[in-house]
């Protein structure tokens, strides 16, 4: 091997070492509080069985954005499967959804919630798992929601309470 090349292997294990240190000293607290919010598209099927009665199904598709603008979740994608039922513009809702950082970990959760004639609702978030960094998570926390257009667009604000084992 060259000196040239003894040089460059040393500066990339150099660069190794540090970013492998970095990543390690970025490792997920054993518990906290993650804040982040979503942009979300609704696409579904709403039915009118009755009068004031509407009931139905979407799925969501978004980007999720850590509050502190790096961290958990940030920048990684979110998808949730959910149900409705409303009466007079009130309601809930309940399904699941997996928020992921760009890397590919995941976290699952099932969620519920009540609707309001305004549009948009609020509820709770319960953790049932995880992979990668995020494996064995628990936890839960409050979500809230706003639509933001008239072609599906929502936006979210969540907070996930967690802890690792």
């Amino acid at each position: 091997m060259t000196s040239r090349a003894r040089a460059v292997a040393a500066v990339l294990a150099g660069a190794a070492a540090i970013s492998g240190g970095l990543v390690h000293s970025q490792q997920l607290p054993r518990s906290g509080s993650i804040e982040f919010h979503t942009g979300w598209k609704f696409t579904g099927e709403v039915h009118k069985p009755a009068e004031d009665h509407v009931m139905g199904h979407g799925t969501v598709a978004g980007i999720t954005f850590n509050n502190k603008g790096s961290g958990p979740l940030h920048l990684g994608p979110a998808n949730c499967f959910d149900t409705f039922a409303l009466v007079q513009g009130r309601g809930s809702n309940k399904g699941y959804c997996a928020f992921g950082d760009p890397d590919g970990d995941r976290i699952f959760t099932s969620f519920t919630g009540e609707l309001v004639p305004e549009g948009g609702g609020n509820g709770t978030n319960e953790i049932t798992g995880g992979t990668g960094k995020y494996k064995g998570i628990t936890g839960s926390g409050p979500w809230k929601c706003k639509p933001m257009g008239g072609n599906g667009e929502v936006q979210c604000a969540q907070r996930l309470d967690y802890k690792l084992p």
